[in-house]
């Protein structure tokens, strides 16, 4: 028996010198072909400079592939085929709208027979499956390199398709038509499904030669390039005395790598890789109202980042591997368990500062039997919204439930949404029974933020004290300053240059996008020492908001410094190279800039990038119009409306620009165009009766401003317009009701208080 055990070790020991034979031998030969094509399905798969075939991986780290293999991320996209699609291609039918598309398989591939980009019926081949659960996408292939998600998906439990959209089908040639650029994979998803991708598009062509090192996400998503990490295993294989580099040859993997992708963000430059500073090749969306709700809960798909720098637990340095797995990208725990590894009764010594220790996992606590729904820590402070109409998502920002604020402004809380047919008030008085009222009275963002959204001087004061609270987070800091900019009736030039100064990269990103909204002889005072920031998307953001001042005057360092964020800036345009948004916004700065050509330029690339980008189309003729080429500045508005007939603004722009034609019937037919769709507009209704008056049509004129008026529009310009048209016609009753109203506005102005006098003595009213 002991001859047996010995034979068996030998045979063991044998085998595992063959296996490191074969494996530096498989290594050394992905190291040499690193950058030559991996022999894969996938045509797409390019073995990128720096990088490895992911096999390589997997050969040494097999307990952490077989976890990893476990998760979503591994399943993030992956060639047709029947192991990886999940959805019915048996000739199965989906109808939305009159719209039918059929999905069907020839010769072992998959097809969908849909509406093209021409309005016409269409065989498209599907070469990906696109994401796992609860949802599975597919990638048609349209030509020129592109492909394009299906706004069809597949619910992975219930089993059938369903269609991705909220209002009526798209119009092919659109941009959210599912041939458009809003569901290009190339241009929207190529970043977070895969494996070191690159885009490759061809400017030149308006085509793509896209690629990556692994069509999924992968173990170089996280970790970074291999290529040295592999050299080093080799050499250390050859030589156990070698020392061993602390980061074995990898990037740090941190929460930025998380967050490259869980981030609602702008890319700013290519070639992210694992452990550089987020803020340098990302630019994340701050708490905008069509963002987020007032309290800082998600409301768009934002994704991670944003609502989990709100959270106390972001501060106290909490991170995503404290609650999720590495590999599999699991909970660590189930149920409360999760949260209890920290908020327990001795609050671990890593988080004394912030002393998360209580004893919450009790019906004392929670107000509801322990085990059941309504007693799960995640239920209340992180409730869940639906994306993509069948995957729901918790949010980050741990917030606790406040069901006042959802009665004042709407926003979201755990208690109503569970007992479905409860009100607010029925919220409000148990918490006032459980726990006291002291709840209503804890600090919010809600009051501030949702008085800016309105418009409201009376938020200024409030959004000034959550920038200077320290205690508030960065982004929450950064917002406040940037919504401070936007509200009106107060210099906050100096708040703008203060948050300029601060420590936090995201209040000074706040105070860069902030400085944008104010008058421009001021902006440079305020936020010009950013274009030296140490932060890449402060800088970027600084430069584009400066981008409108051409006579800055700079000199020396700061004429450099100006000159350096050009740089950047120009390197997030070539990022983007294909986004015909980011193409308009590079061509708004160049006209700033007083770079015309180059402005024209970059219009036209956006156009032909997006056609039906109304704004492209817009700063075109407007450039036209600044530069004295008047006819084709009416013609670029002609060509736009044939593209989009329902744009009021693109109607008004139009109307505006057959006034300098001197072609005044034309121009009020298109401004009764852009009242009619947009009629809440009172800039439209105010051109629309200047241009009635000029035409000798005063009668019309006033009419137009009488229905504002009567339905509630209490606007100074117009409400004065209407006064001197009333005047002007004799119809002094009618001016009488239009002066008091803008007396209201303006109590203390004597020459109105006068004319209010003589009309009601004309009136015979008092």
């Amino acid at each position: 028996m002991q001859n047996i055990r010995l034979r068996a070790r030998s045979h063991i020991t044998l085998w595992a010198a063959f296996s490191l034979y074969v494996l530096l031998a498989f290594v050394e030969q992905a190291v040499a072909a690193e950058t030559i094509p991996a022999s894969h399905a996938d045509p797409m798969i390019s073995i990128h400079e720096g990088f490895v075939d992911e096999n390589v991986c997997t050969s040494c780290h097999a307990n952490e592939a077989a976890a990893f293999a476990k998760s979503n991320h591994a399943k993030a996209m992956a060639i047709a085929s029947d192991k990886s699609v999940r959805a019915n291609f048996n000739n199965a039918s989906f109808e939305h709208n009159g719209l039918v598309s059929t999905f069907f398989r020839q010769d072992k591939r998959f097809f969908v027979r849909s509406e093209g980009p021409d309005g016409k019926q269409a065989e498209f081949e599907v070469k990906y499956a696109f994401a796992y659960e609860p949802l599975q996408q597919y990638l048609a292939d349209i030509g020129g390199g592109r492909l394009q998600a299906l706004d069809l998906a597949w619910d992975t439990e219930k089993q059938q398709w369903f269609w991705l959209g909220e209002a009526k089908p798209a119009k092919p040639g659109s941009t959210f038509h599912w041939t458009g650029p809003f569901y290009r994979w190339n241009r929207t998803c190529i970043d977070c499904h895969s494996t070191a991708p690159r885009a490759n598009f061809q400017p030149e062509t308006n085509e793509y030669k896209s690629s990556y090192v692994a069509t999924s996400v992968g173990c170089q998503s996280c970790h970074g390039a291999g290529a040295k990490h592999v050299a080093w295993a080799v050499e250390k294989s050859r030589d156990a005395k070698m020392s061993t580099p602390s980061n074995l040859g990898l990037s740090k993997a941190d929460a930025s790598a998380c967050f490259a992708c869980h981030a609602r963000r702008t890319k700013l430059l290519d070639g992210y890789q694992p452990g550089k500073p987020f803020l340098d090749y990302f630019s994340p969306a701050l708490l905008r109202p069509d963002l987020y709700f007032p309290d800082g809960q998600i409301l768009d798909e934002v994704f991670e980042y944003g609502s989990f720098q709100q959270s106390k637990m972001a501060r106290a340095g909490v991170t995503c591997l404290d609650c999720h797995t590495q590999h599999e990208a699991a909970l660590k725990a189930q149920g409360n368990a999760l949260c209890t590894q920290c908020h327990t009764k001795l609050a671990p010594e890593r988080f004394v500062k912030f002393n998360p220790g209580g004893d919450f996992d009790t019906s004392t606590h929670t107000r509801h039997p322990v085990g059941s729904t309504g007693a799960q820590c995640t239920n209340c402070h992180m409730p869940e919204r639906t994306y993509m109409k069948v995957d729901p998502r918790r949010d980050h920002s741990f917030v606790i439930p406040r069901p006042d604020l959802s009665a004042a402004y709407g926003t979201p809380n755990a208690c109503t949404t569970c007992h479905e047919g409860k009100t607010n008030a029925w919220a409000g008085e148990n918490m006032d029974l459980w726990y006291g009222k002291a709840w209503r009275e804890r600090p919010t963002t809600a009051h501030a933020f949702a008085g800016a959204a309105q418009n409201d001087p009376a938020s200024i004061d409030a959004l000034r004290a959550l920038i200077a609270d320290r205690e508030q987070a960065g982004i929450v800091r950064g917002s406040a300053v940037a919504v401070m900019s936007r509200v009106g009736g107060i210099d906050i030039a100096a708040d703008v240059k203060a948050a300029a100064e601060d420590p936090d990269p995201l209040v000074r990103l706040g105070a860069a996008e902030g400085g944008a909204n104010l008058p421009s002889e001021q902006r440079l005072d305020a936020i010009g020492r950013l274009l030296a920031d140490d932060t890449r998307a402060v800088r970027v953001a600084a430069v584009t908001a400066l981008g409108s001042t051409p006579s800055l005057g700079l000199l020396g360092d700061a004429r450099k410094n100006f000159d350096t964020a050009v740089k950047d800036l120009r390197a997030y345009v070539q990022s983007n190279a294909d986004v015909a948004e980011t193409q308009n916004n590079f061509g708004t700065f160049l006209f700033g800039q007083q770079r015309a050509g180059e402005a024209e330029g970059a219009f036209r690339q956006a156009i032909v990038l997006d056609p039906a980008l109304a704004g492209a189309r817009i700063n075109l003729a407007e450039l036209y119009r600044v530069t004295g080429q008047n006819e084709k500045s009416e013609r670029a508005y002609a060509e736009a409306i044939a593209v989009s007939p329902a744009q009021a603004d693109l109607r008004y722009g139009h109307a505006l620009s057959l006034v300098r034609q001197k072609a005044l019937p034309e121009a009020i037919r298109e401004l009764d165009e852009a009242v009619r769709l947009d009629p809440v507009n009172s800039r439209y209704k105010m051109t629309l009766a200047i241009a009635l008056d000029s035409a000798g049509r005063t009668g019309e004129a006033l009419t137009v401003l009488d229905l504002a008026v009567a339905a509630g529009e209490t606007d100074a310009s117009l409400l004065g317009a209407a006064i001197q048209y009333g005047l002007k016609l004799r119809r002094y009753p009618e001016t009488l009701k239009y002066a008091e109203a803008l007396a209201r506005q303006r109590r203390d102005d004597q020459q109105l208080a006068e004319l209010i006098r003589q009309l009601r003595a004309a009136t015979g009213g008092k």
